[in-house]
């Protein structure tokens, strides 16, 4: 399965969270290495020759924020939390190279409190 961007085919699409709220507000992703994160997948992606079939790239709220940094892998819906710099190299390789997960990395959806709404 392929998903459409920018006139070209891509395998996989990553998006990382970049939101940035107001100081003093909730927290958000963009706060820890957000820009970081995007710049290290990019540069991941573009040395290993990937650019073709994989786009990385930033993104608004996930309302994920209680475990960011975010980073969602789709087109499998693969919720990433706290994902770190020392955590691209092992998403590139393992997830987007040769697609499997990383389990301990897969978000927790239990900790974030729209889905404790959801669960009353």
């Amino acid at each position: 399965m392929c998903i459409f961007g920018s006139n070209m085919l891509y395998k996989h699409h990553v998006f990382i969270c970049t939101n940035q709220r107001p100081e003093g507000s909730r927290i958000s992703c963009g706060e820890s290495h957000g820009m970081e994160l995007v710049d290290a997948f990019k540069k991941l992606i573009k040395d290993r020759g990937l650019n073709t079939e994989i786009r990385a790239q930033k993104a608004g709220c996930m309302e994920a924020c209680e475990a960011g940094p975010s980073v969602v892998i789709y087109p499998e819906g693969v919720f990433y939390s706290r994902v770190q710099l020392s955590d691209v190299e092992e998403i590139v390789t393992e997830h987007l190279q040769h697609n499997r997960k990383v389990e301990r990395l897969i978000m927790d959806y239990s900790e974030l409190p729209w889905f404790k709404k959801l669960k009353g």
